[in-house]
């Protein structure tokens, strides 16, 4: 009994430093980073080392675009808000140019409610200043749109209703209510009218 206990004493040792170098499973100590000035720089298992100048380099290189990417968004971001202020600049410049033309039609209308004239003098004047006011349109190409006699368009026309009529073709527009308009090929509203309703041509 004594004899096979010291030899199970023995045996242990062994086996406790095969946990560390003998075993299959044991995992191998890292080699130590050099520190030295100028050496490798550790790197991944596998992969093969890299100088501390090539380390330095690439780590510049970095840097540069980094401090690039950075500048182009800071321009990006300036040139952005520059676009928007020139385009809020160019909208307040081609409102005040349209105001500016209308402010001499507004100075008619006060002065044909100053007026003291008769009726008839007080019609001529609007009159006046409805030309006016249409001259200016004129000018800033926007046209009104033809409506009276006309077929009837969706595209352009906005129904109210329909009116009976058996002197204009059905489906044409007899009467204007509001006046539309455009801007060249730009609809700004659309006119407001009611449509010819001809029995004789339904019937037909």
């Amino acid at each position: 009994m004594h004899e096979k206990k010291t030899q199970l004493t023995a045996v242990e040792p062994a086996r406790t430093a095969g946990s560390a170098e003998g075993l299959p499973n044991a995992a191998p100590l890292p080699a130590a980073a050099s520190q030295e000035p100028g050496g490798p720089v550790p790197v991944a298992s596998g992969a093969e080392p890299v100088s501390r100048v090539e380390f330095d380099q690439l780590k510049g290189e970095r840097d540069q675009l980094m401090d690039r990417l950075a500048r182009l968004q800071a321009e990006f971001e300036n040139a952005r808000k520059r676009t928007e202020r020139e385009k809020a600049e160019f909208r307040d410049y081609a409102t005040g140019s349209v105001i500016e033309q209308f402010l001499p039609v507004l100075d008619h209308f006060e002065l044909a409610l100053k007026s003291t004239g008769s009726v008839e003098q007080l019609r001529s004047g609007v009159e006046l200043i409805v030309k006016q006011m249409e001259e200016i349109l004129r000018q800033m190409q926007v046209v009104a749109i033809p409506t009276l006699g006309e077929a009837f368009d969706p595209r352009l026309h906005e129904a109210l209703g329909t009116v009976e009529r058996d002197d204009l073709p059905d489906q044409h527009v007899a009467e204007e209510i509001r006046r539309g308009y455009r801007l060249r090929e730009r609809l700004l509203r659309p006119a407001l009218v009611r449509v010819a309703s001809n029995p004789k041509q339904v019937s037909e």
